[in-house]
C-alpha cells in the first residue's frame, strides 16, 4: 500500500493555544479579584459592574470555559489529526469553530458584568448567548466527526472515545438545562422551577465538571502522557474499562450536591451510590495515566512537563476521591455550604485542569515552533510557585470549611447557639481568605511566568502552519481474526457515538422522568402563592447582582438550622421559583426565612434599605458590596406585563389577564413600602430598585408561617 501525503493544520492550533494563555490569565486575574473583593470588600469598587456577585460568575466561567475550553480545543486539534492520520475535515469550520467560541467568551464577560444572568450556577449566560454556543459546538462537533470519518487509522485511540463522549455528552446537558422562555433580548425565565430545576441544574452542573472538565482533559491525558514521557499507555483493557465505566457511573452522582434539602430522598440515595462507586472508574484512569510512566521516573525528574502532568493526575485522583467522601451524608452535613466545597473544587481546577493545561502547553510549544523550550529553570520555577499556590489556596479553604461548619452547629451548655450571629463566623475565617488570596496571586505569578518563557519559546523557532505528513490508508484493511466486540466498535465511529448517548441517557432518564411525572415528589403547600409583581421585580434584581452567590435559601433538616433560620424548608415553598434559589455556598447567612420573625431578629424594611446601602455602616466586620445604584436606579417597570405573561405560560396561576393590571398592583405595594420608609425617616421613590428588592426580601418564608415581629435589628 503507497504513502499517501497530506498536511496537518498547525495554524489553527497555534491560535487555540494562544487563546487558551490570554483567557487562562483573564480567568485567573478574576479569580483572584474575587477572593481579594472576599477578604476586602474595598476590591468591590462600589461599582455596578465590579462586585463580587458579578465578577464571580465572570472567573468560574472564565476558567472553565475560556481557559479550559480553549484548552481542550487546542489539544484536540493537534491529537485529533496525528491520531487519525489526516487534517481537520473542514478548514472553514475550524475557524468558525475558533472565532465562534472567542465571540462566546467576549459576550459572556460582557452580559455577565452588566448583570445580564439566568442565575444558574454554570451556566449563567442568557439565552441568545446559548444558541450560540450550541451552533458552535455543534460545529465542532461535525468537524471532529468529520475528521474521524475521513481518517487513514483502522481503530480509534482511546483519547478519542474520550472526545466523543465528551462532544455527545456536553450536547445533551446544556440542552437540556438551557430550556428558558425568553421575556427579552437579555431576560429568560429557567422553563423548571423548584426541585425539577435545581435537580436539572445539578445533573447538569456535576456533569459539567464530569463532561466539560474530566473527560475531554483525560483524552488529552492519554496522548500527551505517552508522547510526553515515550511511554505506550499502560493498560488498554484498564483504559476500556476505565472509560465505559466512568461514562455510566458518573451522569447518576448530580443530586449529591443537593443532600439534606428538599429533593426526594431516592433522588438523594442515588446520588450518594453512584458517587461512591465513582470512585472505582476515576482511580481506574488515573493509575492508568500514572503506571504509563513506570520505568520513566528519571525523565520526571528532568522535566518540568513530566512534572506537571504528575501532579495534575495525582491531584485528579485526590479531586475523585474526596467527591465520592463529600457525598457521604454525614460528611456532606459538615461540608455543604462552607469553604470546603471551593477547596475541593480547585484542587481538581488548578492542579488538574490547570497543571495539566500547563504540562501540555511546555510540550506543544515546542513542537509547533520546532525548537527546544526557552528556559526548563523557569518551568520548573513555574511548577513549584504552582504547587505552592495551590497550597496557600485550598489549604486555608479546608480550615475555614471546618471552622465555619463546627462554629455554625455549636450550642451552649444550656441548648442556645453559641454564634447565634453569622457575621461570627465570617470573621473567624477573614484570615483564611487573605491567605486564599496570596495563594491566587502565586499561582497567578506562576502562570505570567509560563507566558514569558512560552512567547520567548516561540521567538526562537517558526511555525509551520501546514506540516507536511505521509500515511498509508488502513481503514481498507480486513479485521483480524478473533477480532472482539470492542476492536469493532473502535472501527465504527457512529455506533460508538450512539451507544456513548445511550449510556448516559440511562441515568439521565432514570434521575430526571420521576421527578417531573410523579406528582408525590414535590407536594403542594395550598398557602404557597405566586409572587406579587413588585416581589418578582425584586427577584430578578436579586438575580441581576448575583446575590446567590454568597446566600442560600434552604434551611436543612439540622437542629442548629432549624434554631439560626426557623422551619426547615419544603419541596412545595419553591413551585413558582424559576429558577430556584437555594445556592452552593454561605458566605453569608441563609436567606430562606428572611421575611420573617423566627425568634430572633426581624429586619424592617428600613435595615434592608440602609443594609444595601452600606453594609459596613451597620457592622464595620461585614464584608458585603455596597449597591448604592440600588437606592439611585429606577426598577424597569414596563417589563413587568411580559414577565407575568411568560410565569403564566409555564403554569404560574395569575388570573386571566392580570398583565394587565400588574404595574397597578406593583405600584400599590411599592407605595406602601415607600410610605414606611418615610416614617422611618428614608425619603425615596416607588420606582426605584430598592424598593422591588426590599418587597422581595420580605417575602421570604412568609407563605410557611406568619410571626408577628416584636424586637428590631439594632446594629
Amino acid at each position: 500500500m503507497k504513502q499517501e501525503t497530506f498536511y496537518y493544520d498547525n495554524k489553527i492550533v497555534k491560535y487555540f493555544l494562544f487563546a487558551t494563555v490570554t483567557w487562562g490569565l483573564v480567568g485567573m486575574l478574576a479569580g483572584v479579584l474575587a477572593a481579594l473583593q472576599l477578604a476586602m470588600p474595598v476590591f468591590n469598587f462600589e461599582l455596578e459592574f465590579t462586585t463580587f456577585g458579578r465578577v464571580r460568575p465572570i472567573h468560574t466561567n472564565a476558567a472553565i470555559f475560556a481557559f479550559v475550553g480553549n484548552g481542550i480545543f487546542t489539544g484536540a486539534y493537534y491529537s485529533l489529526q496525528r491520531l487519525l492520520k489526516t487534517r481537520m475535515f473542514s478548514d472553514a469550520l475550524s475557524w468558525f469553530h475558533f472565532w465562534g467560541w472567542q465571540a462566546i467568551i467576549v459576550l459572556a464577560a460582557l452580559t455577565l458584568a452588566l448583570g445580564f444572568t439566568t442565575g444558574k450556577e454554570y451556566a449563567e449566560l442568557e439565552w441568545p448567548i446559548d444558541i450560540m454556543i450550541a451552533v458552535v459546538w455543534l460545529a465542532f462537533g461535525w468537524n471532529m466527526f468529520g475528521t474521524i470519518v475521513k481518517r487513514r487509522v483502522k481503530h480509534l485511540y482511546v483519547a478519542i472515545w474520550f472526545y466523543i463522549a465528551t462532544f455527545v455528552t456536553v450536547t445533551l446537558l446544556h440542552v437540556v438545562n438551557s430550556v428558558e422562555l425568553p421575556v427579552s433580548l437579555m431576560k429568560s425565565y429557567s422553563w423548571y422551577a423548584g426541585v425539577q430545576d435545581a435537580l436539572v441544574q445539578w445533573w447538569y452542573g456535576h456533569n459539567a465538571v464530569a463532561f466539560f472538565l474530566t473527560t475531554p482533559y483525560l483524552g488529552l491525558m492519554y496522548y500527551f502522557v505517552p508522547k510526553a514521557s515515550n511511554r505506550p499507555v499502560y493498560s488498554y483493557r484498564l483504559s476500556i474499562v476505565h472509560f465505559w465505566s466512568f461514562l455510566f457511573v458518573y451522569i447518576w452522582a448530580g443530586p449529591h450536591h443537593l443532600l439534606y434539602t428538599a429533593l426526594p430522598d431516592w433522588a438523594q440515595s442515588l446520588g450518594t451510590v453512584f458517587s461512591i462507586m465513582l470512585i472505582a472508574p476515576s482511580w481506574g484512569g488515573m493509575l492508568n495515566g500514572l503506571l504509563t510512566l513506570r520505568g520513566a521516573w528519571d525523565k520526571v525528574r528532568e522535566s518540568a512537563t513530566l512534572k506537571f502532568l504528575v501532579v495534575a493526575v495525582t491531584a485528579y485522583g485526590m479531586a475523585t476521591f474526596e467527591g465520592p467522601m463529600l457525598s457521604l451524608k454525614n460528611v456532606n452535613a459538615i461540608s455543604h455550604y462552607t469553604d470546603w466545597t471551593p477547596a475541593h473544587v480547585h484542587v481538581g481546577t488548578l492542579g488538574w485542569n490547570g497543571f495539566l493545561t500547563f504540562g501540555i502547553l511546555y510540550w506543544l510549544v515546542p513542537q509547533i515552533f520546532r525548537t527546544k523550550l526557552y528556559s526548563q529553570k523557569l518551568a520548573n520555577a513555574h511548577f513549584w510557585i504552582g504547587t505552592l499556590g495551590i497550597l496557600f489556596w485550598v489549604i486555608p479553604m479546608y480550615w475555614a470549611g471546618l471552622t465555619q461548619s463546627l462554629m455554625w452547629k455549636e450550642f451552649t451548655a444550656d441548648g442556645l447557639l453559641a454564634y447565634p450571629n453569622f457575621l461570627e463566623t465570617v470573621t473567624q475565617i477573614r484570615p483564611m481568605y487573605y491567605m486564599r488570596a496570596f495563594g491566587g496571586l502565586i499561582y497567578l505569578s506562576g502562570a505570567i511566568l509560563m507566558t514569558f518563557n512560552l512567547i520567548k519559546t516561540a521567538r526562537l523557532g517558526k511555525s509551520e502552519a501546514n506540516e507536511e505528513a505521509t500515511a498509508v490508508d488502513e481503514t481498507h484493511t480486513e479485521k483480524k481474526p478473533g477480532e472482539k466486540f470492542h476492536g469493532w466498535l473502535e472501527r465504527k465511529p457512529v455506533q460508538f457515538m450512539v451507544l456513548s448517548l445511550v449510556v448516559v441517557l440511562i441515568g439521565t432518564f432514570v434521575e430526571l422522568i420521576p421527578t417531573f411525572l410523579i406528582k408525590s415528589n414535590v407536594p403542594t403547600i395550598a398557602s404557597v402563592k405566586p409572587y406579587t409583581p413588585l416581589e418578582l421585580q425584586g427577584r430578578d434584581i436579586y438575580l441581576r447582582e448575583g446575590c446567590y452567590n454568597c446566600h442560600s435559601q434552604m434551611v436543612r433538616p439540622f437542629r442548629s438550622e432549624t434554631e439560626r433560620y426557623g422551619e426547615y424548608s419544603k419541596a412545595g415553598e419553591f413551585v413558582y421559583d424559576h429558577p430556584f434559589q437555594w445556592g452552593s455556598k454561605r458566605t453569608g447567612p441563609d436567606l430562606a426565612r428572611e421575611g420573617v420573625m423566627t425568634g430572633k431578629i426581624y429586619k424592617p424594611d428600613a435595615w434592608h434599605f440602609n443594609h444595601m446601602l452600606d453594609p459596613q455602616v451597620l457592622n464595620e466586620n461585614s464584608i458585603m458590596p455596597k449597591y448604592p445604584w440600588l437606592i439611585s436606579d429606577d426598577a424597569d417597570i414596563e417589563s413587568i406585563p411580559a414577565k407575568i405573561r411568560a410565569m403564566q405560560t409555564m403554569g404560574v396561576p395569575y388570573e386571566e389577564g392580570y398583565d394587565e393590571k400588574a404595574i397597578e398592583d406593583y405600584m400599590s405595594q411599592a407605595d406602601k413600602i415607600t410610605a414606611g420608609l418615610k416614617s422611618a425617616g428614608i425619603e425615596t421613590s416607588s420606582e426605584k430598585e430598592i424598593i422591588a428588592l426590599i418587597a422581595y426580601l420580605q417575602r421570604l418564608g412568609t407563605d410557611i408561617y406568619k410571626v408577628a415581629p416584636v424586637e428590631e435589628e439594632t446594629e
